[in-house]
């Protein structure tokens, strides 16, 4: 049994026990539920007694008494519940697990949809992005801005050699921390209400940073807090030592300049308290588990969480205090009773700008927290895919080199399951820079291409490469594999085809870039036989002068001959093979030129008409 399947059985195994823990969660909660109602029952009985058996004052005591129980049933039946949504998300994220491991798409997250610029240099050609794509089986963020961060690592075309460096170490670190990765997600989840959209920081960030009333607000406040104390002297003297009710005149002016100055802007303030709340509890629950978690078997990673960490004031300690300022506005949303607190002092005006105070101080420091918290989303999906296939993959090694290399052996793609999956290997240096891909359709030479992009990729995000060894220096990569027409902007295929074509070519002329590895699915398919020759011909010939590496993949086997004019080409293929009338491939790379074709003998097996001379 390989380590994978271990790894798939042990998930299947946590998923049966967690399956079972729920079916006993969910039977007491039912217990509950029915010893509410009757302990309600008997409660309600025994107050209704008390009070017709011996009068109010007694049926005060019965009824505390009587109740007890039912109170402790409701606190114990929450507490089940809540662990019921605990093992449920706990579920789902080992089902979610075992839909990774087996490329099971139906059961996995929908993808997220992040802008790309249509002209990216290799976004589209190797599947990083769309219904299945290396980002969809990657992701496993909560935040919106978590699963953006990963999108910007694998689609970043020229990332910085020390950033890099450093995110492939906190992922080895991650991808043993099994039980940290989940219960980071678990938190956030948990906090989020399990909601199918994804949490979105950056609106909080914006809400705290927009402009607003509070900040003008304090005159008033000194002013009207210094009337109130006015009130209640002329009020206590009109009842004490009968005074003259002069209080009525100051509390109407009280009233005049609370409504006309101060009710609109403490409105504005106070509208969207529900979505400040909602952010924030996300906020507390992921904050405060990070603070106690002990870093000890994570250095880097806990490195990266240091604003968590400092002694002094926690970030949960910031958020507990606009809590706490939250749960005074919350006091006035009852109506009669915000009327009795902003009668006695101008309650409202107070809170707003309390609030206005802890969101501007929170505005300062929000982003940096935030930021930790989407790195580490990050990092953990990549994480996850290196613990979710032991034996699969390597860290690759990136060296900084003044020739460009690329090297692997058993390179694999890690959008084909293990279990079909054909792994090659592959070696280009200055001295055998370019791959002349040749050989029969089907036979597997557009997926090895997207093989060598999607590794590099990966080891670039700072994940692991699927591959037994992956070594490579710092490149730019850049792919027209997938070219298609735009009839919105009126491309043809071919003039499509060209125009990326040419995108290439400059970027490899660009010398102050690092080196570009270009991988390229067939030359000029948009035109005739004869002028797509004579153009792959030249084009390729331009490549040579470059010092880049690349790959190119062609039916045009006259271009093999290319090989004996240029020593960086080096003629591979991928052959086929019919047996009992039917094509098998066996998807391995071979050296040379491929020794034979079999377009004609696809159409015969589709039932196409062809010639049978010609053939």
């Amino acid at each position: 049994m390989t380590d994978k399947a271990k790894r798939l059985q042990l998930l299947q195994h946590q998923l049966a026990r967690l399956e079972r823990r729920l079916n006993s969660l969910r039977q007491r909660s039912e217990q509950f539920s029915r010893w509410r109602l009757i302990l309600f029952a008997l409660g309600a009985l025994g107050s209704g007694g008390a009070f017709l058996q011996w009068g109010p004052v007694v049926w005060l005591w019965v009824t505390a008494v009587t109740f007890i129980p039912f109170i402790v049933a409701v606190v114990i039946h929450r507490r089940i519940d809540t662990a019921v949504t605990r093992f449920v998300i706990w579920q789902q994220m080992k089902q979610t697990h075992i839909a990774r491991m087996t490329l099971d798409w139906h059961n996995l997250p929908a993808p997220k949809s992040f802008p790309v610029v249509s002209d990216h240099p290799f976004a589209f050609d190797i599947d990083l992005v769309g219904e299945f794509s290396l980002h969809r089986l990657l992701d496993t963020a909560v935040s919106r801005e978590g699963s953006h961060r990963l999108h910007h690592w694998l689609l970043d075309p020229s990332p910085k050699a020390a950033d890099v460096l450093t995110r492939q170490v906190r992922v080895r670190e991650l991808a043993g921390q099994t039980r940290f990765r989940e219960r980071l997600a678990l938190h956030a989840t948990l906090a989020v209400d399990n909601s199918s959209e994804q949490w979105a920081g950056q609106e909080l960030v914006d809400w705290l940073q927009a402009e607003n009333e509070g900040r003008s607000l304090r005159p008033l406040l000194i002013g009207l807090s210094g009337l109130a104390v006015v009130n209640w002297l002329l009020f206590a003297g009109y009842q004490l030592w009968n005074w003259p009710p002069l209080w009525i005149g100051t509390i109407l002016l009280y009233g005049v300049l609370f409504i006309s100055l101060g009710f609109q802007r403490t409105a504005t303030l106070f509208s969207d308290i529900m979505f400040l709340s909602d952010r924030l509890r996300v906020l507390n629950e992921v904050f405060a588990f990070l603070e106690r978690w002990h870093f000890r078997q994570m250095p880097q990673v806990q490195q990266l969480c240091q604003p968590f960490l400092a002694v002094g004031e926690r970030p949960s300690a910031h958020i507990g205090r606009i809590q706490r300022v939250m749960t005074g506005v919350g006091l006035r949303q009852n109506w009669l009773l915000g009327f009795v607190l902003n009668v006695l002092m101008p309650w409202d005006i107070f809170f707003a700008y309390r609030l206005d105070q802890c969101r501007a101080d929170l505005a300062r420091q929000l982003p940096s927290w935030l930021d930790v918290w989407y790195e580490l989303e990050a990092l953990n999906s990549l994480a996850t895919f290196a613990y979710l296939n032991p034996g699969e993959w390597t860290w690759p090694v990136l060296t900084v080199s003044d020739s460009p290399t690329l090297t692997a052996t058993g390179l694999g793609h890690p959008l084909i399951s293990s279990g079909p999956r054909v792994c090659n290997d592959l070696h280009l240096d200055a001295e055998e820079s370019i791959y002349l891909i040749t050989g029969s359709n089907m036979a597997g030479k557009s997926s090895f291409l997207r093989t060598i992009g999607v590794n590099l990729v990966l080891a670039y995000a700072g994940g692991p490469a699927v591959a037994q060894s992956f070594r490579a220096s710092w490149l730019r990569l850049f792919a027209t594999i997938r070219v298609a027409d735009s009839l919105t902007d009126g491309f043809s295929f071919f003039y499509a085809e060209v125009r990326r074509l040419s995108q290439l070519l400059t970027a490899l002329e660009d010398e102050e870039e690092r080196p570009l590895l270009f991988l390229i699915d067939e030359i000029f398919r948009g035109t005739n036989n004869r002028e797509r020759l004579i153009g792959s011909r030249a084009y390729i010939q331009a490549l040579t002068q470059g010092t880049g590496l690349g790959a190119i993949a062609t039916h045009d086997l006259e271009l093999v001959q290319l090989v004996e004019e240029t020593p960086k080409l080096v003629n591979v293929h991928f052959r086929d093979d019919v047996v009992d009338g039917r094509m098998v491939f066996d998807y391995k790379l071979h050296p040379g030129p491929c020794p034979t074709t079999n377009a004609l003998k696809i159409m015969e097996l589709a039932g196409l008409p062809i010639d049978p001379q010609k053939t």
